[in-house]
């Protein structure tokens, strides 16, 4: 009989579910579409209901598309988007629709709390600093803007870890979700100073598990709504860009994964925690290994919303006509929700700058892709400086399918890049540790077995020099417009 996992992707703008057969790989795939809100500037939301009839709506279609029987599905594991909030009642019902990682609005919190908090190391302690994407100055916000809303909140869990409680699973945070929260120590221990700092209670985040453990079974109801048999294991997944760096084959010290998404990861593989203020720290899945990472506010949400903003485009159209315009013409800075790492500055707005009226719409187009990948290349220098090898540099998402882009960041970073091909991503990072948390996989080294690489991308090196040029003036152009994005921000939000 075949062994079948399910691995699901819970994204800002969709959600992935993968069938893997253990021993032939992929067998099915569905997309359903997500809906993103931003109703305020520096506001990112979604709703949770929808992940789960997308789910729901998609584990048949995978199923009938495979001939798989219900019998021979034996684990389900779920990524998804960290780390995103949803306070959710005894019940496990969601109170309002989720606050992603990328949301800004708590910026007087995060204030408040890094002063109440400048005696703690939280960089050493949690491998983060106190940013918009930690989870304790959302929580105060929402303690202090929804008061009736915080008074029914049980628990406070992240993206995938609530599809798993929807499905049947305990209530529970995965590891990652505990570490970026900046709630808990590299140990997965509370951080009680920080609990108190913010007024949380210390029962209000669920207990900590690691990838690749049990954490329930599919209930009757999810059962009768997917088609699966109730038992079906349901194993602790994890975040949505570690997961795709696991499956993108990002384990040995020196491997780097760039991942172009609606946000922009770099993640590198390290065999100890190294933690630095300007850039986050993962747990591995793999025990014992690490992921030092920067996480960027925009990436492909940048181009969509640009693709929007002339009417709608085909990228395939707008890369075929960037291709021809000269390199770093424009230089955008792509600050456009604020920026993460490695500069954890929410009040930042984005910028275009060197525009003339012999310019196109390819040029700025081309100017996007060049800011983000500036953006990736300010992270490598920061990774250059703590000490981290560079031995091979993946890429892979999305983005990675547009010819232009990839040879961009080839030219920008000043490396040769391995594109991994037909990559599903965290859905298939999911479904190989469902596969290794219930046995049907024998152990983590078998899980690169299904890992394959496209042709290398070299960069050019006459693009190669003008991009160098072209960093530096990024650099300072970041720094020379920084207290006028501060000054808009604080105008536009009172």
């Amino acid at each position: 009989m075949s062994k079948f996992t399910i691995g699901i992707d819970i994204g800002t703008t969709g959600t992935k579910t993968i069938l893997l057969d253990v021993d032939r790989g992929i067998v099915g795939q569905a997309n359903r579409a997500a809906s993103h809100f931003s109703p305020r500037s520096g506001y990112s939301e979604a709703d949770a209901s929808q992940w789960l009839v997308n789910v729901e709506d998609s584990i048949p279609e995978v199923m009938a598309h495979a001939h798989a029987r219900p019998e021979e599905v034996v684990g389900i594991a779920a990524s998804g988007m960290v780390p995103a909030v949803i306070p959710i009642d005894i019940r496990g019902n969601p109170l309002r629709r989720a606050i992603l990682q990328n949301d800004a609005r708590a910026i007087e919190e995060v204030s408040h709390l890094t002063a109440a908090l400048s005696a703690l190391d939280l960089v050493s302690l949690t491998g983060s600093s106190l940013t918009q994407q930690s989870v304790a100055p959302k929580a105060a916000w929402l303690m202090s803007h929804e008061p009736d809303l915080w008074a029914k909140t049980a628990y406070l869990v992240g993206s995938y870890d609530w599809l798993l409680l929807a499905l049947g699973a305990e209530p529970h945070v995965e590891r990652n979700w505990a570490l970026e929260s900046g709630l808990f120590t590299l140990k997965s221990e509370p951080l009680l100073e920080v609990l108190a700092a913010a007024g949380l209670d210390g029962g209000l985040v669920p207990s900590v598990h690691s990838p690749g453990q049990q954490v329930g079974t599919l209930s009757n109801s999810a059962a009768k709504h997917t088609g699966l048999l109730a038992g079906t294991p349901l194993i602790v997944g994890g975040a949505d860009h570690v997961l795709s760096a696991f499956a993108a084959g990002v384990e040995t010290e020196g491997d780097w994964l760039v991942k172009l998404g609606g946000a922009g990861d770099i993640l590198v593989a390290s065999d100890r925690p190294l933690v630095d203020s300007r850039i986050y720290l993962d747990a591995h899945p793999i025990p014992g290994r690490w992921l030092p990472n920067g996480c960027m506010a925009t990436s492909g949400s940048l181009i969509r919303w640009y693709q929007s903003l002339i009417g709608g485009e085909d990228l395939n159209v707008l890369d075929q006509e960037a291709m021809s315009r000269q390199a770093a013409e424009i230089l955008c800075l792509p600050y456009f929700l604020g920026e993460k790492s490695p500069i954890h500055d929410a009040d930042l707005r984005g910028t275009f700058a060197g525009l003339h009226l012999g310019h196109t719409r390819a040029d700025v187009y081309r100017s996007v892709l060049e800011g983000i990948a500036f953006g990736f290349r300010h992270h490598a220098e920061i990774f250059r400086e703590i000490g981290i090898p560079r031995e091979r540099v993946m890429i892979t998402n999305g983005g990675s399918r547009s010819i232009l882009w990839k040879q961009i960041h080839a030219e920008v970073l000043g490396t040769e890049l391995l594109p991994v091909m037909n990559h599903s991503g965290a859905s298939l990072g999911a479904a190989l540790i469902a596969a290794v948390g219930v046995g049907a996989m024998s152990d983590w080294a078998t899980t690169k077995k299904f890992l394959t690489f496209g042709p290398t991308v070299i960069p050019d090196a006459t693009n190669v020099q003008i991009y160098e040029a072209a960093y530096e003036e990024w650099r300072r152009l970041d720094l020379a417009v920084a207290s006028i994005s501060h000054s808009i921000s604080r105008r536009t939000r009172a």
